[in-house]
């Protein structure tokens, strides 16, 4: 009879079950590469104001920048306070995106971002300009929210004159 009656409690708590877990779905990897996009527009936005903070918004802390030509820079505060100082140094700095992707894994724990971009800028009042491309690791911390660990970027070309 106690065989019977713990068959019917998990009979009856199976509906409830499937009912659950389809209000609690994971968001689609559709859904998670659109929330990186915007999360890197963010950051684009940031460095566009140069505005230190807000480019480097999504930043996990222990974030390793890599460029090729320096060395890479490790840890958030460190990115961040170097991007102040390219602020202030290039006032004219400017990014515009041409094209972005993002693969997202099939758990949806972890992304790559891929983009290419130009980026301009002046010497000596001369506007300047080059074509860069930027691939970033993102992936889902403990806290739910998506952080860049880790990012690449890569020179198509020298800088030149507009």
């Amino acid at each position: 009879m106690l065989k019977h009656f713990a068959s019917l409690l998990i009979l009856a708590g199976l509906p409830c079950a499937a009912g659950h877990a389809a209000t609690h779905r994971p968001p689609s990897r559709s859904a998670i590469a659109s929330r990186i996009k915007a999360e890197v527009a963010d950051e684009v936005l940031g460095i566009n104001a140069h505005d230190a903070a807000k480019a480097t918004a999504h930043e996990a802390d222990d974030t390793i920048s890599m460029e090729s030509g320096r060395p890479p820079i490790a840890g958030k505060k460190v990115y961040e306070q170097g991007l102040a100082m390219v602020f202030k140094r290039a006032p004219e700095w400017h990014l515009s995106l041409i094209d972005e992707s993002v693969d997202v894994a099939k758990a949806g724990d972890m992304a790559i971002y891929r983009s290419t971009y130009d980026e301009d800028s002046a010497r000596d009042g001369v506007p300047y300009t080059h074509r860069g491309n930027f691939i970033a690791g993102f992936k889902r911390d403990p806290d739910g929210m998506w952080r860049i660990h880790w990012s690449v970027v890569s020179w198509q070309s020298p800088s030149h004159k507009k």
